[in-house]
């Protein structure tokens, strides 16, 4: 397998720290507010990497943090009132349920802030011993002079208002770059002891702080094999992470590091329905979660999106025809295994860095020979069973397809519209067999009216839902 490495800046072969594992700590959000398409599109991202890695045989541990204490989160508390658990806890839940709503699966181990705080108080001291971080009347700063390799992972070269709108201002600190490990409390303000001052963990702090906690191993080394997140993190969170890690421990905090594009909005594509929302909840409460899903992933996890409606019903055209597939072998036993060449260029396409582009190339056109296929001889259960095991390899991989065909194109209507588009085709049913077809035909282009197109067979009418 092949992925970007973005601290190299060139794609390299990926090898294991240790053979046949994989370690992988993405950056959870920070909960204090419902999660953004952002927050979907990184979660995406790295859930793709892990089911590929999985499919190669890796044994994956993959962590994913929450941040729970944090200044937002403290705002948070002041504006509304209510405790750090109760906001943090509510949060939490509102992100998980909505990743699970894009099918999006929990992390391995998923730690919080204030349940590390051992660790992270530790961490700190261990940096002040070895004299890499200081103590001003406001927290504890680590020393960015005495680490040569910052900036090495970011390459950047900031200047000083950069780094004024970046970092944590305070005028005892030795050097403008220099980032807050711990601050001390302020008066009233949520805090815990520590041996150099009671307050709270820095941002970055608690990421070091976490894998060092949950995926060191019994030798002493904790560097994991990835390390990912949004490319917003890249400077200065991981920057940062890297530098406080390499000098507490002696060793870099990962081997490969990864970072997902970014996702914008265009709100002149946006319908009245969502706005300019960028809250995925917004999305969700118009489109279903594996569109949404499809969608987001259709682009390369490196590349920037800018969501809109128009590119997010054209996808959902392609994903269709999944469908459309899926509903042609449905009722019969699927093979054991996907076919070797289809699941050979699939799998090449994902292996190189996830190229879902090459991937989804590969899909379109087994969809393509399986329907020719179908057309010739429509009853051949061998090749029915054939084409939904490659269906199942899709599923397993991407995460779509996952749904009965006829559930997937009844999306997006309510159980009363259900009821009446029930009714209406008993209705029509019953006019036809009255040979009253002008009654039937009337009632067609009504349903026609209600986005609903109809499909009759010999063994009854079914509906599916038209999006245009």
């Amino acid at each position: 397998m092949y992925i970007y490495d973005s601290a190299k800046k060139t794609k390299v072969k990926f090898t294991p720290i240790r053979e046949g594992e994989v370690s992988i700590y993405v950056c959870g959000p920070t909960v204090y507010d419902d999660a953004h398409l952002g927050h979907a599109r990184s979660a995406l991202a790295f859930d793709l990497l892990r089911s590929v890695l999985t499919h190669l045989n890796y044994k994956v541990t993959f962590v994913k943090n929450f941040t729970d204490i944090d200044d937002k989160i403290i705002k948070k508390m002041n504006e509304s009132g209510k405790s750090l658990e109760e906001i943090t806890s509510f949060y939490t839940k509102r992100y998980k349920d909505d990743m699970r709503a894009i099918e999006v699966k929990d992390a391995d181990i998923e730690p919080k802030a204030t349940q590390s705080l051992k660790t992270i108080i530790n961490f700190t001291q261990n940096l002040l011993n070895k004299e890499f971080a200081y103590i001003t009347s406001s927290g504890v700063y680590f020393d960015t002079s005495k680490d040569d390799k910052y900036l090495c992972l970011s390459h950047r070269h900031v200047d000083e208002d950069d780094m004024r709108s970046r970092v944590e201002e305070d005028e005892e600190k030795k050097n403008i770059k220099d980032f807050a490990l711990w601050k001390f409390a302020e008066k009233d303000e949520i805090s815990y002891p520590a041996p150099f001052g009671e307050g709270r963990p820095g941002w970055h702090i608690e990421c070091s702080a976490m894998i060092k906690e949950h995926l060191a191993h019994k030798n002493g080394d904790f560097q994991i094999d990835i390390h990912a997140g949004g490319a917003d993190l890249l400077f200065p969170h991981h920057e940062n992470e890297a530098a406080q890690t390499r000098n507490e421990s002696s060793q870099e905090i990962a081997k490969y590091w990864m970072h997902n594009g970014f996702v914008t909005i265009n709100g002149e594509k946006m319908s009245k329905s969502l706005g300019n929302s960028f809250f995925l909840k917004d999305i969700l409460r118009v489109y279903d979660g594996e569109i949404v899903r499809f969608y987001l992933l259709s682009t390369h996890y490196r590349a920037n999106i800018n969501f809109n409606e128009t590119d997010l019903l054209q996808s959902k055209k392609r994903l269709d025809k999944i469908y459309r597939l899926k509903k042609r072998v449905e009722g019969i036993q699927s093979a054991p295994n996907a076919q070797k060449e289809f699941e050979n260029e699939i799998m090449q396409a994902l292996a190189d860095d996830l190229n879902i582009s090459k991937a989804l190339s590969a899909i379109d056109f087994m969809i393509t020979n399986a329907n020719d296929i179908l057309d010739k001889n429509p009853k051949d259960s061998a090749e029915k069973a054939q084409i939904g095991a490659n269906i199942k390899l899709i599923n397993s991989l991407l995460g779509i397809g996952k749904k009965e065909a006829l559930t997937y194109f009844q999306l997006g209507v309510s159980e009363e519209e259900k009821a009446k588009i029930e009714k209406l085709i008993n209705e029509r049913f019953g006019a036809k067999k009255e040979r009253n077809f002008a009654k039937a035909d009337a009632i067609r282009a009504e349903l026609t009216k209600m986005g609903i197109a109809l499909m009759d067979s010999v063994d009854g009418t079914k509906w599916e839902k038209v999006l245009e």
